[in-house]
């Protein structure tokens, strides 16, 4: 072991992959480079072919991942002016849930001349939501039956998960399906490609896979889901897990001369970015809850009582760390919403003003909402612009601003969709109160912290103390974490968290005339939540299927 043992944890976004070189002694971070994705997020035309994709699709290129090991990770070790003698091991994460469709050696489908020109052979990237209707028939056919293991996942799987999406590729793709061996979540994938081992990590196993008490959902399930379908997890997606924090094997000499570190080194069991994020911001205690916030919001806490909770995304024993039911819930857009109104919805006068001075048109239109008593603007929305995690469950729904007049300003619109986001969050910690297990403290890391008016919208909505991560690079760090346990540098990751971790607590605190105000609009955002969201009229799903073509 080197005097000064270093680890690297690698961050894989949506659009680019992070590498961050840190100190093991006390999680001090060295060094930091990042490299973006050539083909970043497919979602209207195929790279090989140009064909168009329907509307809710959403691919990725796996060789993109590739270049991240082969660019950021020496990139950061440069940064850092380290010595790659010192790393000891390396760690990785993804947005769950992403899959592949590869072949016995873990060769991707869509890298198969037969195959380049097919769709679904290719990365489905989290937010690929065209296999609603799968999911639909999913979750009817759970609740018909009475499946125990439905109310794990708050009483509905997403279309975002690995079973909707591979039932979407066995209906529409059945010579994909065919063909693929293994439907490999991403953070295992590329653990394969350190490695030459394929592990199956816990947390997605769990979380993304339903598996839950050691098994997952029965063949005759599956086959009343679709003749044929039966054999899906013993042919396709059953495989030995490994535990979070564990070495899932060590640096394989290609890819240490790949990433340009030793090979033999401990490679950690693949994980989620949200989960990973938890030990990095020293939140590992229950009622605890990390909102990672960048283009989603992923919400994850630790409990000590298994617990249901409507709308949740899943719990699972030790899906954050061992010894407590870890939780998850989330937000489907949250910045890509203010990138989407920055982008199509502000004149271009401030787009003009905000070049003039130098800063970003998000920097201008913040400075000009914060000037604002909370409810002047008069607007109201909902969050559901790429649909609804959490609590409803449906990515069928869609934003909407009520409200709106001709002295509607681009910086009112811009204010009520934080503050809608604020609600969205409120809703999901009022559902996990409601279950009885109580949000003390709201930690938030990610990039949407830099915004100091969000933060504090989001404390005086929610009435709790904020929190924030004391790293600019939350996943990377507990991506390393976990890869200073797996070196055995540590006996737990709640113990390295403590070492490694940061975060600077209570930053934002919740003032009381804004939480009176804010109580009073939340109300009627419940009130527009229930009515689109769970009844009251069904337009948004009608609206949907028009965008797609459906009758």
């Amino acid at each position: 072991m080197p005097a000064q043992p270093l680890v690297v944890g690698v961050d894989f976004g949506t659009l680019s992959g992070r590498a961050v070189v840190v100190r093991v002694r006390d999680g001090a971070e060295l060094g930091t480079a990042v490299w973006e994705y050539r083909h970043g997020v497919i979602d209207r035309r195929l790279p090989a072919t140009g064909e168009s994709l329907p509307p809710g699709w959403a691919l990725q290129v796996p060789e993109d991942y590739v270049d991240v090991l082969a660019h950021a990770v020496p990139g950061a070790i440069r940064a850092a002016g380290a010595d790659p003698a010192d790393v000891v091991g390396i760690g990785t994460d993804f947005t769950a849930c992403t899959m592949v469709p590869v072949t016995a050696d873990g060769t991707p489908l869509c890298e198969l001349p037969e195959f380049a020109g097919n769709p679904h052979a290719y990365v489905k990237l989290w937010r690929h939501h065209a296999a609603q209707p799968q999911a639909d028939r999913i979750n009817d056919l759970a609740r018909s039956r009475g499946e125990s293991w439905l109310a794990r996942y708050g009483g509905m799987i997403s279309s975002e998960w690995e079973f909707a999406k591979a039932l979407q590729i066995f209906e529409e793709a059945p010579e994909v399906y065919a063909a693929m061996r293994h439907w490999v979540e991403l953070a295992d994938w590329i653990v394969w490609r350190l490695t030459g081992r394929y592990v199956r990590n816990a947390c997605t196993a769990g979380y993304k896979g339903i598996l839950q008490d050691g098994r997952y959902p029965s063949a005759e399930f599956l086959g009343a889901l679709a003749p044929g379908f039966e054999s899906f997890v013993d042919t396709k997606l059953a495989h030995p897990l490994g535990a979070l924090g564990s070495p899932a094997g060590t640096l394989t000499a290609g890819a240490a001369a790949l990433t340009g570190l030793r090979p033999g080194i401990a490679v950690a069991v693949g994980n989620v970015d949200a989960h990973v994020t938890a030990p990095a911001a020293q939140a590992v205690e229950p009622g605890q809850m990390v909102a990672i916030m960048g283009t989603s919001t992923c919400h994850v806490m630790n409990g000590a009582a298994l617990r249901e909770v409507p709308g949740m995304c899943g719990v699972v024993d030790g899906g954050i760390v061992a010894g407590l039911w870890g939780y998850e819930a989330g937000q489907s857009g949250v910045g890509d919403i203010f990138g989407w109104f920055a982008e199509h919805g502000v004149p271009p006068a401030y787009h003009d003003r905000a070049r003039v001075r130098g800063i970003s048109v998000h920097e201008l239109l913040t400075e000009l909402a914060a000037r604002q008593r909370i409810g002047e603007h008069g607007l109201l929305a909902l969050d559901w612009h790429s649909g609804n995690r959490s609590v409803l469950v449906d990515h069928e729904l869609s934003g909407v601003i009520a409200g709106q007049t001709l002295a509607t300003r681009a910086e009112d619109t811009y204010r009520a969709l934080l503050e809608a986001t604020a609600f969205g969050t409120r809703m999901i910690i009022d559902a996990f109160t409601g279950a009885g297990l109580p949000v003390t403290e709201l930690i938030i890391a990610g990039g949407l912290l830099k915004n100091p008016l969000l933060m504090q919208i989001y404390a005086d909505v929610t009435g709790l103390p904020l929190s924030v991560i004391g790293s600019a690079q939350g996943p990377a760090l507990g991506s390393a974490i976990h890869a200073a346990v797996a070196a055995g540098c540590y006996a737990d990751v709640g113990t390295a968290a403590k070492a490694m971790g940061s975060v600077h607590r209570a930053a934002y605190r919740p003032v009381p005339a804004n939480v009176e105000a804010y109580q009073e609009l939340y109300a009627d955002y419940v009130a527009l939540h229930d009515h689109f969201g769970r009844g009251g009229d069904d337009v948004l799903h009608r609206l949907a299927a028009r965008r797609k073509g459906r009758p």
